[in-house]
Parts: C-alpha cells; structure tokens; sequence
C-alpha cells in the first residue's frame, strides 16, 4: 500500500512539473508574438529632449555608439520646455527653416519631431511639401498629429518608430531634418547606414546639435563634436556639404549621399 501511494506522489509530482514547464513556454511564446518592438513600421496619422536614465557607452574609435537614452512620454509636460518662447531665441526656429530652402513639392522627415516644434513651423512655411514627423514616442506623435489638425495644416503626416529599430520612412524625403536629436541615437552607424535608404539620391541629411561650449544642451559628456559628426556619417555613406553659421549655441551642417562612381 505504501509503494502504491509512493509510486502515486512521484508520478503526479513529475506531471505538475512537466505542465508547468509547458504553460511557461507557452507564455514565453506569447509575450514574444506581443512585443512591439518587433515590428519596426511607420505608423500613420500619429515625434525628443530631456527625461529619465542616461546611457553612455564608448567606441573604440570614435563617439558612434556614445548616445543619450531618454524618454519622453509626457508630451504635454515637454511642450512647456520644447515650445517655450525662450528657446525661440537661441534655437532660432524661423532662420533655420528659412536657410532649409525646400523646393515646392519636396518631401521633408523631421526625426525627432517631439511635440512638432519645426515640423509646424516647416508646414506652415512650406504648404506645397510634405512634412514628415517622426518619433518613438507615442504620446509625442499623437501630440504632433493633434497640433497639426488644430493649425489646419494637411501637410503633415506622422510616423511611429522604435528606438531600437532603424527608420524606414513612408517615402523617400528630399531632406532628413534631426535637430536636436543626434546625440540620443544608439548605435549611429547602423542607423545611418539603414537611414539612407530612405533619402532621394540628391536629398540632403540636416544635423542640428550642441557645441561643446553651449550654456544649453545635455550634459558635456553626452555631446559629439561636429568633427565627430562627419567622421561617423561619412562611415555610413555621407559627406558634409556645408555648415550654416546661423546658431550661437549649436552647429548646423548639411551632408549629402557620397556618390561611389566619384568616390
């Protein structure tokens, strides 16, 4: 009787752990088909600076995985920094989309858009393009989106990516606009490398980032010199076209697509 019972307890104890193993498998299996960052889309009709924990890592030659990881998923709480009058003065909002120049009919993506500080301004002064509004954030592009339809403005269109997917834009823009915004990109010389796919053979890249020297910004060690800027892009297939000397406090460089018949 006792065998009996004994053969009984191992045989149920083998079962409860052999269907216990099974239901977490079966859960793994579900949290892996419900991530959402496996799907790197661009969703749209749905955009950036200071938030939570920094990451900062090194590069055996240069800055190209050196990045500032943070989040911003408040986008009414941003909106007091990022669209406060007091930026206008130093981040000159209407010279630096004036020196863009856009052709009519051109297509513009501003990566980072956050809470549409230029993507509004780039509508309103370009009402024959397309503006593009791109962010991680989903409260920041449903904010965009939001501004944009209050403006009037049917020019806009919106994007939702992932920080650690490489963008594939809606169409291929004329112009990559990324204000404010390179030094929080991980992983730069993939995303770039990816990024390029998505620009016209004669578009142009814009990168508008801190001066080391700059009383605003993040923290010194999360700021990439111009210099570095260029060496990382030019990796990815990119070569500096010209530097506009219009900001006080950050640099303003253009890039194009290195042709490989000239290089």
């Amino acid at each position: 009787m006792k065998t009996t019972f004994r053969a009984f307890s191992f045989t149920a104890l083998i079962s409860a752990l052999i269907l216990a193993s099974t239901m977490t498998l079966e859960a793994n299996s579900q949290d892996m088909k419900s991530n959402p960052k496996d799907s790197s889309s661009c969703m749209e009709r749905h955009g950036h600076d200071d938030g939570s924990s920094n990451h900062e890592h090194q590069h055996k030659k240069h800055s190209s995985s050196k990045h500032m990881h943070k989040r911003f998923d408040d986008a009414e709480k941003w909106a007091q920094k990022f669209d406060d009058p007091k930026r206008d003065e130093w981040q000159k909002p209407d010279q630096v989309v004036e020196a863009l120049a856009l052709p009519e009919g051109s297509v513009l993506a501003d990566i980072g858009a956050g809470t549409g500080y230029f993507t509004v301004r780039l509508a309103k002064r370009y009402p024959s393009s397309k503006i593009i509004a791109v962010d991680i954030e989903p409260d920041m592009v449903a904010y965009v989106s939001n501004r944009a339809k209050a403006a009037g403005l049917k020019n806009v269109e919106t994007c939702l990516t992932f920080a650690d997917k490489p963008v594939t834009l809606p169409e291929k823009a004329d112009v990559i606009f990324i204000a404010d915004t390179y030094h929080h990109i991980p992983n730069r010389d993939k995303y770039f490398l990816q990024l390029r796919q998505s620009l016209k053979p004669d578009g142009e890249l814009v990168i508008i980032d801190f001066k080391l020297e700059s009383p605003e910004g993040p923290p010194i060690e999360h700021r990439i010199q111009p210099q570095d800027v260029t060496e990382e892009l030019k990796e990815a297939g990119f070569e500096q076209k010209k530097s506009i000397e219009i900001l006080p406090y950050q640099y303003f460089l253009v890039f194009k697509l290195i042709n490989k018949k000239d290089s």
